[in-house]
């Protein structure tokens, strides 16, 4: 379904994304590993179009798009769930997920608020608290869960349990494995590796830019010389 090919993408004078190569299929989940640093915000940043690549393309079906703006990129089809969560804390729960509800590409509506409640029970408490008003894993299940109201083909998870207490995290992988057996393809990035590996059909690992290690995620999770080297584990 999307294809990067050869990326290079700069900040400044700074080379980040070195000729990355990286194929998410249709209904598959793939890992994003790496050390901080390493340029996996950089890669989603530049497939989403927040960045512009200085060279090298982003597919969707077959179609160039490459370099175009976040708001195209969601009526592709992908959700993106960032970092640091991107919530709108002025609003109420209710309002964060109805202003992004639309039917798929397909015309359905897998993913109706009604679900989004029943998969996140706590929101369905809080419908009329403003987002400032909700705890972290509060805030995280509703860029998750605002995300899933556009009814996606691919959802990006950007270090989706990040400073989170071990329940909202355990929490968090269960709602990521309901979404990848409804069909939607993920790409996860997530500093427990052996969560990701669990959680992926297959995985890459960035090294200074660079896709150093690639292949079904079983594989690399038994590649512990190569896991313990790319990432210091």
């Amino acid at each position: 379904m999307v294809t990067i090919e050869g990326l290079n993408t700069y900040y400044g004078d700074s080379h980040i994304l070195r000729g990355v190569d990286v194929e998410i299929p249709t209904a598959t989940a793939v890992g994003l590993l790496g050390r901080n640093g390493m340029g996996k915000t950089t890669l989603i940043r530049s497939l989403m179009g927040y960045v512009k690549p200085a060279s090298g393309r982003v597919q969707v079906d077959g179609k160039d798009v490459t370099g175009w703006p976040p708001e195209k990129m969601a009526r592709l089809g992908i959700g993106y769930v960032p970092e640091g969560r991107g919530i709108f804390p002025n609003l109420t729960v209710r309002e964060n997920l109805v202003m992004t509800e639309r039917p798929g590409l397909d015309g359905r509506r897998a993913w109706t608020l009604e679900r989004v409640l029943s998969t996140f029970p706590r929101l369905a408490e809080r419908l009329g608290h403003g987002g400032q008003q909700l705890s972290g894993g509060e805030q995280q299940m509703l860029s998750i869960g605002r995300a899933l109201m556009t009814n996606p083909r691919l959802v990006i998870l950007d270090e989706a349990t990040e400073g989170l207490a071990p329940l909202i995290v355990a929490e968090i992988w269960r709602v990521i494995g309901e979404i990848r057996a409804t069909g939607i393809a993920t790409l996860i990035v997530d500093r427990d590796y052996r969560k990701v590996l669990a959680h992926t059909d297959q995985a890459v690992v960035m090294q200074k830019g660079r896709i150093e290690r690639a292949g079904a995620s079983t594989m690399l999770a038994a590649d512990t010389a190569g896991l313990a080297e790319y990432l210091g584990v």
